[in-house]
């Protein structure tokens, strides 16, 4: 391959959107490039390579990071290249493709952090980022290492082929396929929606401790919307898809799932009330309803609201939180699961966190800087947006494990409630755990079965107390496979949730007369 400087290769991929193909930039050596953890010097190569790099410049860097005196420097590179199709109604209404590239440096003091990145990769640009982010500190200088250790992490996420390498003539169909089935499924949809998003994130990081890491993270989500009409009343529905793998995801039979879901979703709501408003007990489908889990839950039991003593669960480690039946994973290593991460972006191994079990809190997600406040080790928790913001401790794939009761004994054992499906949307206030949710589809329960559908529901109640309030959980596990992005100060990071079917006693049911 011809030499590429850094600016040369964004000018070339610039240019590539126009013939509707991403160059690869590994193609000289694509098999290391893919396979960080399998063959250390020849992949790592590829990745110093890639930004430019070295041993001795990174070491460089370093020694200006910690001039200062600071306890601990990281240098984080990343290179993504994210690319979107839209179709609405067989049209394609958006096409683009994104090169970004920099990186960011980050020296600890304490619990203090001093950050700040550069998206140009030259010594001097580097040097000067690293040198600011130094002014955290005010002392004598610290060493920098002195050599570097390849660090190889887990394989979650392995790849037939890459994206970058597949041609948009290969994913075009893809999209018509789902538009074409959506239209024709019933006389009363007007409308498709279709939007299809494929990235490669790269990154590399080494840190004062001499540790190496590299990583290849693949996403690749499909979004399907419908919207029907009946008598001048109009209904809009969606499924969506997001899992680290290629185009293999896309799968006929896959892709007619989401269609015909997004179509019988849609015209589901048609016939939909509300239900009366009041406290009842609830049953939360399995699956998609976690989403209740890792917002009201989820959040609270992240290591950095506890260690400011924001959080309502900050003094509850080794207490009991629920019934000994409940028990909370936040899981970095489910194969191909969107939270999923070989390593973190502060170069800890992923791992599977029990948060509660058996009803008791066991542990909160941790990065670096709150795992040496509490005296334990990160949880490979420590995520970050991109190269410009810091880490903290963020959820993965957040989901509860199996209980001991079948779904159909957790719906009968309900004489009046309400049957929670599909959500859309919902708002947490973290530290006390107090939230309000949006179910776009539910059904009532009525002496132990599933009746009429109802729409547009709010939920509002504390997440703690949900907790405490579970009183059966399901056998019955799903995982959601929508396209969940987790948002928190200003940054997005793909995540997963799942759950049972789980009854809580009681919860407030805002519908009608409310």
């Amino acid at each position: 391959m011809s030499h590429l400087t850094r600016r040369g290769f964004v000018k070339t991929g610039a240019m590539g959107l126009a013939m509707a193909s991403i160059p690869g930039f590994f193609r000289g050596d694509p098999a290391a490039a893919l396979s960080p953890s399998t063959e250390g010097k020849g992949s790592l190569k590829s990745y110093y390579d890639h930004f430019g790099v070295g041993e001795e410049l990174l070491r460089e860097i370093m020694a200006a990071a910690l001039s200062r005196g600071g306890d601990d420097c990281d240098l984080y590179f990343q290179h993504s290249v994210p690319t979107a199709i839209g179709l609405e109604d067989d049209i394609g209404n958006r096409a683009y493709t994104n090169v970004d590239m920099g990186v960011g440096i980050r020296v600890l003091k304490g619990d203090q952090t001093g950050y700040s990145f550069t998206e140009e990769l030259t010594t001097k640009a580097m040097k000067n980022a690293a040198l600011t982010a130094a002014n955290i500190a005010d002392s004598g200088a610290s060493p920098a290492p002195a050599r570097l250790n390849f660090h190889a992490g887990g394989d979650y996420y392995p790849l037939r082929e890459r994206m970058e390498d597949v041609g948009i003539d290969l994913k075009i169909p893809k999209l018509r396929r789902v538009n074409d089935r959506i239209l024709a499924a019933d006389p009363s949809v007007i409308k498709a929606r279709i939007f299809y998003n494929d990235s490669s994130s790269y990154f590399l990081l080494v840190n004062s401790e001499g540790r190496v890491v590299c990583d290849h993270q693949p996403m690749t989500t499909f979004y399907a919307g419908c919207t029907a009409e009946r008598d001048g009343k109009r209904e809009q529905a969606n499924r969506s898809l997001n899992y680290r793998r290629g185009i293999e995801l896309l799968d006929d039979e896959r892709l007619d799932r989401v269609a015909d879901e997004a179509v019988e979703r849609t015209l589901m709501l048609f016939d939909a009330g509300k239900p009366q408003a009041g406290e009842m007990e609830v049953v939360l489908a399995a699956g998609s309803s976690g989403i209740l889990l890792h917002e009201a839950i989820g959040h609270g039991m992240e290591a950095d609201f506890n260690r400011k003593d924001e959080s309502i669960f900050a003094d509850k480690i080794n207490k009991p939180v629920a019934e000994n039946f409940v028990t909370i994973v936040d899981d970095g290593t489910n194969a191909h699961f969107p939270g999923s991460i070989n390593v973190d972006d502060e170069g800890n191994d992923s791992t599977k966190t029990y948060l509660v079990e058996d009803g008791i809190l066991r542990s909160y997600m941790h990065d670096r800087i709150s795992a040496q406040h509490y005296g334990v080790k990160p949880t490979g928790s420590g995520r970050r947006q991109s190269f410009r913001p810091q880490p903290m401790p963020r959820m993965r794939n957040t989901y509860m494990l199996p209980g001991p009761h079948t779904r159909d004994d957790v719906i009968g054992s309900v004489k009046k409630g309400l049957y929670c499906d599909v959500f859309a949307n919902g708002e947490v206030h973290i530290g006390p755990g107090d939230f309000t949710f949006y179910v776009k589809i539910g059904r009532l329960i009525e002496n132990g079965k599933l009746g009429s559908v109802v729409k547009d529901v709010n939920l509002i109640g504390n997440g703690p107390e949900v907790l405490s309030r579970i009183t059966m959980v399901g056998d019955d596990l799903a995982h959601s496979t929508g396209a969940w992005t987790c948002g928190k100060n200003g940054q997005g990071v793909p995540v997963s949730m799942g759950l049972p079917t789980v009854k809580v006693s009681s919860i407030t049911v805002g519908g009608e007369n409310s």
